[in-house]
């Protein structure tokens, strides 16, 4: 499948980053001091925002301390982190065009995994610490095209978890999948569905647009 697009926007955990047992561990850790079921947690939790997850779990009046206490577990846990096949190659290709990152992760997380996965992050990156409504609303995402001065309708948006797929297509963008955290029936509402961008091309097709073709893909 083709694409042609005026700006990338990639989500990071699950997309440009490995980091899936980095977010397990501190989901188990957080969980384990509080007296929840981590894999229960873990079944609504990937993709969201951590202050919507914890909202649904804490009482009100004590969700600001239970997330900082998550991002402190987190900001710390970079073993086994690594950049995802392909995600070097794609932000290489793309450097010299319009592109941001676009994450449920709070930057304090966020950039140190990126350091770790030998990923320099973009110019624009929206984290959770930046917009008042997490995945699957499209705020994150609107908000990235407009500081790149694109319109969402010709951004490509790469996902990983079904609340980013809702997010991206909430925007009005094109939406291309990956299946490194989901199976390829749980990310059907994308546009395009990948195993990971090592199976994509992305390229300059003149001037500021970009080209990306896969070369597997399913809509």
């Amino acid at each position: 499948m083709r694409f042609e697009c005026d700006a990338v926007l990639f989500d990071i955990d699950g997309t440009l980053v490995d980091s899936t047992a980095a977010v397990e561990r501190t989901w188990h850790t957080w969980a384990d001091n509080h007296g929840f079921d981590p894999h229960v947690i873990l079944e609504t939790s990937h993709g969201r925002r951590s202050i919507d997850v914890v909202t649904e779990l804490i009482p009100g009046e004590h969700v600001q301390a239970a997330v900082e206490e998550l991002i402190t577990i987190g900001e710390t846990d970079l073993d086994g982190v690594i950049a995802l096949p392909g995600a070097s190659e794609a932000i290489a290709a793309v450097r010299d065009q319009r592109w941001a990152a676009v994450t449920s992760g709070e930057a304090r997380i966020m950039l140190p995994r990126l350091e770790a996965a030998g990923l320099t992050p973009p110019e624009v990156m929206i984290t959770a610490d930046d917009v008042t409504r997490g995945k699957p609303d499209p705020e994150g995402y609107a908000m990235a095209a407009r500081r790149l001065g694109v319109d969402p309708r010709r951004c490509l948006v790469v996902e990983d978890a079904p609340a980013g797929i809702a997010a991206g297509l909430a925007a009005g963008a094109q939406v291309l999948a990956v299946t490194t955290t989901h199976e390829t029936d749980e990310l059907t509402r994308a546009h395009a569905v990948v195993p990971d961008l090592s199976a994509c091309d992305f390229s300059s097709a003149g001037g500021q647009g970009i080209v990306v073709v896969t070369s597997t893909s399913s809509s």
